[in-house]
């Protein structure tokens, strides 16, 4: 499937649904498409995509569609970071913002344990949070700078 095909199959599955989570999906994987087109690809580059997007079997009619394209998207987000080393906007952010909760959390457990309460969890998570989620946009500036994001 071209990234063309793929881009008119999401437009008209988004026309033809009224439920907002599935038009939500589809908006969201005609905006990779869409930057996708955008960008210039070797010839062997263009075809490792569609090749993938055969893969992925978006024309297949499972009893739940939604679920189906839910993990087609994640899959197809996974190719591209790993393949192209493309990201979605707020990859970083979210992905290093969650590994900041997980370290505040055992920071706010060991450091502050002697709080009120739970006073030291909530500090060690908010600092986490707040820590992971600057790493997180700095990664990220760097990876628009490199031109890795979609």
């Amino acid at each position: 499937m071209t990234l063309l095909g793929a881009c008119n199959f999401f437009e008209r599955l988004k026309k033809e649904t009224t439920n907002t989570s599935e038009i939500k999906l589809y908006v969201k994987f005609l905006a990779i498409l869409n930057k996708l087109k955008e960008r210039t690809f070797s010839k062997e580059e263009n075809e490792l995509i569609e090749t993938e997007l055969n893969r992925l079997q978006l024309n297949s009619n499972p009893e739940n569609n939604k679920k189906h394209i839910k993990k087609a998207l994640n899959a197809f987000e996974k190719y591209l970071k790993d393949t192209f080393s493309l990201t979605t906007a707020g990859y970083y952010t979210k992905l290093y913002g969650g590994l900041g909760l997980s370290f505040g959390l055992l920071f706010g457990v060991a450091i502050f344990s002697n709080l009120e309460g739970s006073l030291g969890i909530s500090l060690g998570l908010i600092g986490g949070w707040v820590v992971g989620s600057i790493m997180g946009r700095n990664k990220e500036a760097e990876a628009k700078a490199a031109g890795n994001i979609l």
